[in-house]
């Protein structure tokens, strides 16, 4: 997924409201914003509206707004409007259907570990229709009969095969079950090759609400692009379709009408040309990958080439925009050298050398598609020409090639198991947005932009989603998940020992899948500190911590407040003119001396907290 929502990033679901005008996606639905929008307009004559109601699909409750948040309210909408999604509310109850996509431990995905993707693709731009296969090979870890595959309807199974012969299955939902005919023993490797064909689902608005997207450039020439994180890959062809098993490798062979190019993953092995004018393109990845970064992206492109002196040696560059874009591509696509020069010092060696790294132009904002991320940001800084945290920092570089280039180091090298985990893809890629920033104009500039985000929080659910169900939690995974990491920075205490835990967790779970607790059990182990009630804090409810204090003459008392049980978080204040000290607050009140006037005491801006004085 994945733009950051302060703004929000390509990639994802729901929709509800608040200030920062994202959903769950970090999106607003188009009928809520026409909404918004018209209510801001009124608000401009009106300053004494203190309260929203609507009931377009994106709002599902009143919401009360004094004047000022009303303001930045609209400004929030004003600035998203171009990135308008539909989408659902956040969802309480699920289906089966949930479960067979969201559940990688049910009994016919359990047993078997894939190994290799072998997939085959023919495109037809003129009736929007596919056809092909896969070969899926797989490891077998416990004795089964039967055997899961996804693919989502339109398309249909042709036939499954194993050993030469035909499989029986059965079909339920998007889930085809196959039945197997020889016995599967622990250790060995098999394969399954799965024929299909159809009408796969077209893209109502990608890359949030994804599928595959028929267009066209401004010359009218094809133009054929696909997005499918969250909603699934199996949107387009049959696999295992969670992000929990990862295949070791994947060939990628995509055929084409004449003179269509494909780009997809990985590194182009063969080009081969057919006599009923069609070419198919051969793409091979060598590494293990999610299956929603798998992608297409065919048109009329032309390419252009750099390398890069890396961490890991020489790192091959290649840059594919349309052919008219060729000029402007050589203007904006420079900073991704200065980005892998940031994020390899701070998060350790871009994962991929072997399949190079390449900037993709596509229809859509953009995508973290591994090894070939995906462009849509106009050769412009900032995101589509606008700045999420209001500093105008973010307008200093391209948000696009920054944010989804840092998912190759936390969605693509450290994957989630569950879609319920996703804060760890999105709130390290929304935290890089800042530390790009630091490496550009330093550290008070990196805490500018990062701080600045703040805007775009919302409040509204828990970053972590329901488990076992593919479902997401809120936006909020981006600002307020980027928000967190920059606090527990200032619990870490010392930039070289966090950039060293930036980079341990990437060589620790280097190209691996993993769960939301891992990457907190790492975090607390590096950092020295228990930051479990920090995580559950911030990741599992809507509260923001309160410093309650209270000052009489020279002595500050203080506690937090709206905290789960137990909750004791470090935070810095000024009480001395020697700076910032640190205190450990708990639930109960403490105190210390002040030694400024009650005028000059402040909570040091880094932490992610409010204040409130009280009266004791």
């Amino acid at each position: 997924m994945s733009l950051s929502v302060s703004l929000q990033h390509p990639a994802h679901q729901s929709t509800s409201f608040s200030s920062s005008c994202s959903s769950s996606s970090g999106l607003l639905s188009a009928g809520g914003f026409t909404l918004t929008l018209m209510l801001c307009v009124f608000s401009l004559y009106d300053d004494t509206m203190s309260y929203l109601r609507t009931s377009a699909r994106s709002f599902r409750n009143l919401v009360l707004v004094g004047v000022t948040s009303l303001r930045r309210f609209c400004l929030a909408a004003l600035v998203l409007l171009p990135f308008a999604q539909s989408g659902a509310q956040a969802r309480t109850t699920f289906t089966r259907a949930d479960t067979l996509r969201g559940t990688y431990t049910t009994p016919s995905r359990a047993w078997w570990d894939v190994t290799f993707y072998d997939l085959h693709v023919a495109v037809s731009p003129g009736d929007s229709s596919i056809r092909g296969y896969n070969s899926i090979s797989y490891r077998v870890l416990a004795p089964a009969r039967e055997l899961q595959v996804d693919l989502m309807a339109p398309l249909v199974v042709d036939s499954m095969v194993q050993n030469r012969h035909a499989l029986q299955y059965r079909n339920e939902g998007p889930a085809y079950f196959a039945t197997l005919n020889a016995p599967q023993r622990m250790g060995d490797v098999n394969t399954i090759t799965v024929y299909y064909h159809g009408h796969p689902i077209a893209a109502k608005n990608p890359p949030w609400d994804g599928g595959f997207t028929w267009g066209r450039d401004s010359l009218g020439r094809p133009w054929v692009v696909t997005t499918d994180q969250g909603m699934g890959a199996s949107a387009w062809w049959p696999n295992k379709d969670t992000q929990a098993d990862e295949p070791d490798s994947q060939r990628v062979a995509l055929t084409l009408p004449d003179p269509m190019l494909d780009v997809s993953n990985g590194r182009l092995r063969s080009t081969t040309h057919h006599a009923d004018g069609t070419t198919t393109y051969e793409w091979f990845v060598v590494n293990p990958i999610n299956n929603y970064a798998i992608a297409v992206a065919a048109g009329s492109y032309a390419h252009y080439s750099d390398v890069y002196e890396g961490e890991k040696g020489k790192l091959t560059m290649d840059f594919w925009p349309l052919d008219y874009h060729v000029e402007a591509a050589h203007r904006q696509f420079p900073q991704a050298i200065s980005m892998l020069r940031c994020f390899e010092h701070w998060f350790g060696p871009y994962p991929w050398y072997e399949d190079g790294y390449k900037l993709i132009e596509v229809s859509n904002n953009g995508m973290e598609h591994q090894s070939a991320v995906a462009y849509g940001n106009r050769f412009a800084n900032g995101y589509r020409g606008r700045d999420g945290s209001g500093t105008g920092l973010g307008m200093k570089w391209d948000f696009i090639i920054v944010h989804e280039s840092a998912h190759e180091w936390f969605g693509n090298n450290i994957t989630t198991k569950d879609d319920a985990d996703m804060w760890v893809h999105e709130s390290f890629a929304n935290y890089a947005e800042g530390i790009y920033t630091e490496c550009l104009f330093g550290k008070e500039a990196g805490a500018d932009y990062i701080i600045g985000n703040r805007r775009g929080i919302k409040n509204d659910r828990p970053i972590v989603g329901t488990y076992g169900v593919n479902n997401q939690g809120s936006g909020d995974m981006y600002p307020k998940g980027g928000e967190m990491l920059h606090t527990i920075r200032q619990i870490a205490g010392n930039d070289e020992r966090w950039r060293g835990i930036l980079r341990g967790m990437n060589q620790t779970f280097w190209h691996q899948t993993v769960t939301g607790h891992q990457v907190e059990d790492f975090l607390s182990a590096a950092t020295g500190v228990d930051l479990s009630k920090v995580f559950d804090q911030y990741l599992r409810t809507t509260m923001v911590p309160v410093l309650e204090y209270s000052i009489d003459e020279t002595t500050l008392q203080y506690r937090w407040a709206n905290v789960v049980a137990g909750f004791d978080m470090q935070v810095g204040v000024t009480v001395s003119p020697q700076g910032v000290t640190i205190l450990h607050p708990n639930e109960t009140w403490q105190a210390v001396p002040l030694m400024v006037p009650p005028g000059q005491f402040s909570v040091d801006r880094n932490y992610y907290v409010t204040t409130r004085q009280v009266s004791r």
